[in-house]
C-alpha cells in the first residue's frame, strides 16, 4: 500500500473511469450468472475471460501468492475467499463477488453481494448495506473527512440491527490495488478532526463489511479467507468513486 495519499489528474481520473466502466459491465454478467447449482470455480472462469475481453488485467492476481481474478465468499464469508470448485452455490445462499480490473496502469475496485432464493429476512440485511454505501459515497465531498464516510456506514448498519466489521477497511486506489487512505467501516469519534481531509482528485474504494453478529473475524485454514468468527452471516459493498468539484462519480 502505497503510504501517503496520492491524487490523481483529470486525465488519470478518466483512465480509470474507462477501467471502471468495463468492471461495471463485467460486474453485470457476473451477478447474471449466480445461481444455485453454478460454482464459485465457474464465476472466476467467467471473469477472467469476460476481463481478458475487456482488454484489462486481474487486479487480484497482481496481488503476492494470490492466484485468482476475483475473490468469492459465502454466507459467513466476508473478503478474500478463494473461488474454488467446491463451493457451489445453493438456496439461501448469501454470495458475494469481489473483482479488480488493471487497465492502463490504473486499478479499479468493486464488490457486490446478493442471494439465491432468499427468504425475507436475509433480503433486508443486504439491503442494509446496498443504503450504508449509497448513503458513505454521499458524504464524499471535498471539505468533508475520511471520518463522514465511516459514520455514515456505521450508522446505517447499526440502524439495521447489524455490526460493522472493525478489523478490515476500504481504501484509496489507482496505480496501486491499496493506496492511502483507509476507510473504516466504523467511526471511531476521537478520530474525527484528524481523519484525512476528502480532496478533489482523490480515488477511492469505499468498501462496506458488516455481519449480523459480532463483526469479528478469523482467517480460515486456507490462508485467505476471512470469515465472521461466529459463523454469522455477513455481506460485501464497495465502488470505487473519484471526488471532483461537482461531487463524487462512481467510476464502476
Amino acid at each position: 500500500m502505497s503510504n501517503k495519499i496520492i491524487i490523481k489528474t483529470p486525465s488519470e481520473i478518466k483512465l480509470m473511469q474507462e477501467g471502471g466502466e468495463k468492471l461495471a459491465r463485467i460486474k453485470k454478467i457476473l451477478a447474471k450468472e449466480i445461481k444455485e447449482g453454478v460454482s464459485a470455480d465457474e464465476i472466476e472462469k467467467i471473469a477472467t475471460k469476460l476481463i481478458e475481453k475487456e482488454g484489462c488485467k486481474p487486479s487480484f492476481k497482481m496481488v503476492p501468492n494470490y492466484h485468482w481474478s476475483t475473490c468469492i465468499n459465502v454466507n459467513q464469508g466476508i473478503v478474500h475467499g478463494i473461488p474454488r470448485k467446491d463451493v457451489v452455490f445453493k438456496k439461501g445462499d448469501i454470495v458475494s463477488v469481489d473483482i479488480g480490473v488493471f487497465y492502463k496502469g490504473f486499478h479499479t475496485d468493486s464488490s457486490f453481494t446478493l442471494g439465491i432464493n432468499l427468504n425475507k429476512e436475509k433480503r433486508d440485511f443486504l439491503k442494509v448495506g446496498e443504503m450504508a454505501l449509497r448513503e458513505a459515497i454521499g458524504k464524499a465531498f471535498i471539505g468533508n473527512r475520511i471520518y463522514d464516510l465511516s459514520f455514515a456506514i456505521e450508522s446505517v448498519v447499526r440502524r439495521g440491527g447489524f455490526n460493522p466489521v472493525r478489523a478490515l477497511v476500504g481504501h484509496g486506489v489507482g496505480r496501486d490495488l491499496h493506496e492511502e487512505p483507509q476507510i473504516p467501516c466504523f467511526a471511531d469519534p476521537t478520530q474525527a478532526e484528524y481523519s484525512p481531509k476528502i480532496l478533489e482528485g482523490m480515488t477511492l474504494a469505499i468498501e462496506v463489511m458488516y455481519s449480523q453478529g459480532s463483526g469479528n473475524i478469523f482467517i480460515e485454514k486456507d490462508g485467505w479467507t476471512i470469515s465472521s468468527s461466529d459463523g454469522k452471516i455477513t455481506a460485501l459493498f464497495e465502488e470505487t468513486i473519484a471526488i471532483t468539484k461537482k461531487g463524487p462519480l462512481i467510476l464502476t
